[in-house]
């Protein structure tokens, strides 16, 4: 298993762990030959599409068989008051001028919040920034999910929230927070997902061990 390390202490995995990127396409292709890897699963974060296409690229110039594990998208129940943009610049934007409170998910989306200081945010990470962050309004909770819709509701309430600004990243472990927001009639602006080539894909890892299982089966009947 290979991690972005973007997470000081992530979960202990019973397989062998690396961390850290590779070197775009290229370092992968290396990673591929020297590792002898027969099959390349990708089960990256939606959002992370750079990751997605250099695998897609590696795995056509290694001739390596991919799979993607693509968790479906939520999509909008009765009740959700979504506001739907195609980037975090865009999301900010849909604040709007005047001040709010904003709840946000992780640290990759606080450089785009600079963008508009006036509105204060509430936002939940895995690991506390090991800087302060230039603006002035900003709070960071601690948490790893999954959460519950109650966990948020409760959080939402605490913390005055007014708006929640989410990225469409599908899946159970987060999705308390748009859970919450249907329940409090809060509005929510969502990011769409970003775009990634077509491939092979299955929408949860129990499929991918089928497709790894008969991959498998079939180089043993063909001696590979």
């Amino acid at each position: 298993m290979s991690l972005a390390g973007r997470t000081a202490t992530p979960r202990a995995q019973p397989i062998a762990v690396r961390s850290g990127g590779f070197g775009g396409v290229e370092g992968l292709v290396r990673y591929l030959r020297d590792e002898r890897i027969d099959v390349l699963i990708d089960a990256t974060h939606p959002f992370a599409a750079q990751m997605s296409r250099n695998a897609i690229a590696a795995a056509s110039i290694t001739g390596t068989p991919l799979l993607a594990v693509e968790r479906p998208a939520w999509e909008r129940q009765p009740g959700d008051d979504w506001t739907l943009v195609p980037d975090m610049a865009s999301a900010v934007a849909a604040l709007g001028e005047k001040p709010c409170i904003v709840f946000s998910v992780g640290s990759l989306a606080v450089p785009e919040l600079l963008a508009a200081p006036q509105h204060t945010y509430i936002v939940r990470l895995i690991d506390m920034p090991a800087m302060a962050s230039e603006l002035p309004n900003i709070k960071f909770v601690q948490g790893r999910g999954p959460f519950t819709a109650e966990d948020d509701i409760r959080l939402f309430q605490c913390r005055r929230i007014e708006v929640v600004l989410a990225k469409n990243s599908g899946g159970h472990a987060t999705a308390s927070k748009i859970q919450a927001a249907r329940t409090l009639k809060l509005p929510v602006i969502m990011v769409e997902r970003p775009f990634v080539p077509p491939r092979p894909a299955v929408p949860a890892a129990e499929y991918a061990m089928i497709w790894l299982i008969r991959h498998h089966n079939g180089s043993m009947l063909r001696g590979v």
